[in-house]
């Protein structure tokens, strides 16, 4: 048991590591509630010219999944809602479901999920009972195809099964669906799955009654006094996205699973909304979405799994104009059905990192209070997750070590790594922002026209970081690298 228990814990570790390295992706899903959408081969070239690499269907259309053939595209096909409770209660139609909307596109097709339903606990609560049961059927028909290793199984949940997610660490799952969690996590925990969230900030803030501002939810920059902070963990939350996977992450911590990543299925803002809905507008719909992506490709995760990418897709690709309810329910959409898109967005790969172009650095004041620079300091390298290493003693920018030297140093290098997604320069009004490059001979400091990086958002430099008073980061990473072959070939020979 101890033995198993161990080699959950060192795939979860390599999993972390691999997606690190392959980088954290931004998908798109396709609803289909729309008067004149375009033809399949249409939405593939719609796909393809905005570089969208991953899909998610709602169901698992025929001519799209044929039309995907080939693109390379990863698509995640739907289990419909109303098909979810004869799949759960029967082996057989999982079996054939499979066979006729799986096994018959790969591999031509790129299809490496499959997600059961649709927030299947909220929105068909008469379904929770089989939804495991589907899972499980489907998987094993996955098994008995041979596509287990190539296709996933999981289920999209919405943040309503956490009654209270805010703060983050104190989030639990609604005790009425205690047994059907545990089966789904542990299903999840048994096939190396992924738990899939639909997380929209849009929805926490206008049904918040004003408890955070609309700044948090839109990954801006919120001012010193206003700053989200779990009085738990004394984490701080850039942004309402971010807390919610985190919350997500403790209710799976509370229910005893680790070693689960998630997913976000669906998150986006609507553009356009009805009168009682002031805040679906196009600029804060360009703003959050923008931000996301900036926020997704930086290739971190939420403060309590920094390691862990938050894979994204966007909802949605068009409008959905014959969807029923407010406004706003019609106008998720990012692109126009001509493939235009609705607000200026970037979507395509290049976007994976942005520069620091214009110059501004982030350095202590020579005059602020030591004990408030000290805590700074602190922060930065430790919670804030800087780069300290090149201020440890004989590295680049420990001289002069002077404590206003040091802090600058870590407080430029979190703020070039985290402005894209709400970092700020104030350290409790001991910062102050610069367009002077502070870099002095071999000490490079980030964002500098002489850094290598020129302060871009790498998968690398996302890796485990040191601070004050610890050994290099990196020899513990070669050593990490050249323990993991050893590790496999141990297992092998057991």
């Amino acid at each position: 048991m101890v033995r198993e228990k161990w080699l959950g814990s060192l795939f979860f570790l390599l999993v972390g590591m691999f997606a690190n390295a392959l980088g954290a992706f931004v998908g798109i899903n396709i609803g289909t509630d729309v008067s004149t959408l375009p033809s399949e081969i249409d939405i593939v070239a719609i796909l393809k010219a905005h570089q969208f690499t991953h899909v998610r269907l709602y169901d698992a259309n025929t001519r799209l999944l044929k039309a995907l053939a080939g693109s390379g595209i990863e698509v995640m096909v739907g289990v419909a809602n109303e098909e979810v409770l004869g799949i759960g209660e029967s082996p057989s139609v999982a079996a054939a479901w499979v066979n006729k909307n799986v096994a018959a596109y790969v591999p031509t097709t790129n299809i490496t999920t499959i997600a059961v339903g649709s927030e299947v606990l909220t929105s068909i609560p008469n379904a929770a009972s089989v939804l495991v049961s589907a899972m499980n059927y489907l998987h094993k028909a996955l098994v008995a195809a041979n596509l287990n290793f190539q296709v996933k199984v999981s289920t999209p949940q919405s943040m309503d099964i956490i009654p209270r997610s805010f703060p983050p660490s104190t989030a639990n799952f609604n005790s009425s669906w205690n047994s059907t969690i545990y089966q789904l996590l542990q299903f999840l925990k048994n096939t190396n799955s992924y738990y899939m969230l639909n997380a929209y900030p849009y929805y926490g803030y206008t049904r918040g009654n004003g408890i955070f501002p609309i700044d948090y939810a839109l990954f801006k920059p919120l001012p010193s006094v206003k700053q989200i902070v779990d009085p738990n963990t004394l984490f701080h939350y850039n942004s309402m996205f971010d807390a919610m996977v985190d919350a997500t992450y403790y209710a799976i911590e509370a229910s005893n699973f680790t070693g689960i990543p998630i997913v976000v299925t669906e998150a986006g803002w609507p553009w356009l909304g009805g009168a009682k809905e002031p805040d679906a507008t196009v600029e804060n719909a360009e703003t959050f979405n923008n931000n996301l992506i900036r926020r997704v490709l930086n290739n971190s995760g939420p403060p309590s799994q920094p390691n862990f990418p938050i894979n994204t897709y966007i909802y949605e690709l068009f409008n959905e104009d014959k969807r029923s309810g407010p406004v706003s329910e019609k106008n998720w959409g990012v692109l126009f059905t001509n493939g235009s898109t609705v607000y200026p967005l970037n979507l395509g790969t290049s976007g994976r990192a942005t520069g620091n172009s214009s110059a501004v650095f982030c350095v202590a004041k020579s005059d602020a209070d030591p004990d408030k620079l000290q805590e700074g300091l602190n922060w930065a390298c430790g919670q804030g997750q800087a780069n300290c290493s090149a201020i440890q003693p004989g590295q680049p920018c420990y001289l002069p070590d002077s404590l206003v030297n040091h802090a600058s140093y870590a407080y430029n290098n979190y703020y070039q790594r985290m402005r894209s997604v709400g970092g700020t320069c104030d350290f409790d009004g001991t910062a102050t922002q610069t367009d002077t490059d502070p870099s002095s001979g071999s000490c490079v400091f980030a964002g500098s026209s002489n850094s290598s990086g020129r302060g871009l958002v790498s998968p690398s430099s996302l890796s485990p970081e040191v601070s004050p008073g610890s050994s290099s980061s990196n020899l513990k990473i070669l050593r990490l690298q050249l323990l993991i072959p050893a590790t496999f070939l141990a297992l092998v020979f057991v």
